[in-house]
């Protein structure tokens, strides 16, 4: 997407924008699928604005197990928190796709970029708010219904694409993936869902 058509940049005249970027020493960077672009212990200056592609925010345990904490794709921010309050990372940012990110020096943003990043950041709590109403489910089939509801509902049809593989998926609602690929396949032979790799098609309404 083009910069000036993020919704950090939104309500800035086209005129104004080079000179907002200069000054928060805005840089442009390309990534790779599967690169680290920010590690857990790291203390960023700069909040980053994915252009291209996605990112994983993730969160690794004392033993290695890997849980996706938080999800940005084209047009939105990430370590925006963290970037403000100058603490170190408690996540780290991985690549799921190619792509291309903007970052920003947090400390030096306009007034109107603050203004809109404080909508953003409003945004990502009610996020976190439906993200935590999934995990809040007892079951896997329960956290998986919960969160394909929420994903129909916000394609505003049926029949729709998520932006995560099976593993990631796994990650995400902090569940096994063989119970979760198991759950699935009983709700598909259920006649609930219906769906191929990452594409779904919910049927009915799940009955109890």
């Amino acid at each position: 997407m083009e910069i000036s058509a993020a919704p950090l940049f939104r309500d800035i005249p086209a005129k104004e924008l080079p000179a907002l970027l200069d000054r928060a020493a805005a840089r442009e960077v390309r990534f790779a699928k599967g690169e680290l672009l920010l590690r857990r212990g790291e203390t960023p200056r700069s909040l980053g604005l994915v252009l291209e592609g996605g990112v994983h925010i993730i969160r690794e345990d004392f033993w290695g197990n890997r849980s996706i904490v938080g999800l940005a794709g084209p047009g939105e921010i990430f370590a925006e928190s963290y970037a403000l309050a100058g603490k170190p990372l408690a996540v780290s940012v991985l690549a799921a796709t190619d792509g291309r990110a903007l970052f920003l020096d947090a400390g030096h943003l306009s007034e109107r970029l603050s203004a809109n990043l404080l909508a953003l950041l409003a945004e990502k709590n009610l996020m976190l708010t439906e993200k935590m109403r999934h995990m809040a489910r007892r079951t896997t089939r329960e956290k998986l219904l919960s969160y394909l509801s929420a994903q129909a509902l916000r394609a505003g049809t049926a029949e729709f694409d998520i932006p995560l593989d099976r593993q990631q998926l796994a990650d995400f609602l902090a569940v096994d993936r063989s119970a979760m690929s198991a759950a699935l396949g009983k709700l598909r032979d259920e006649g609930v869902l219906e769906f191929r790799k990452n594409h779904f098609r919910l049927l009915r309404q799940e009955v109890d």
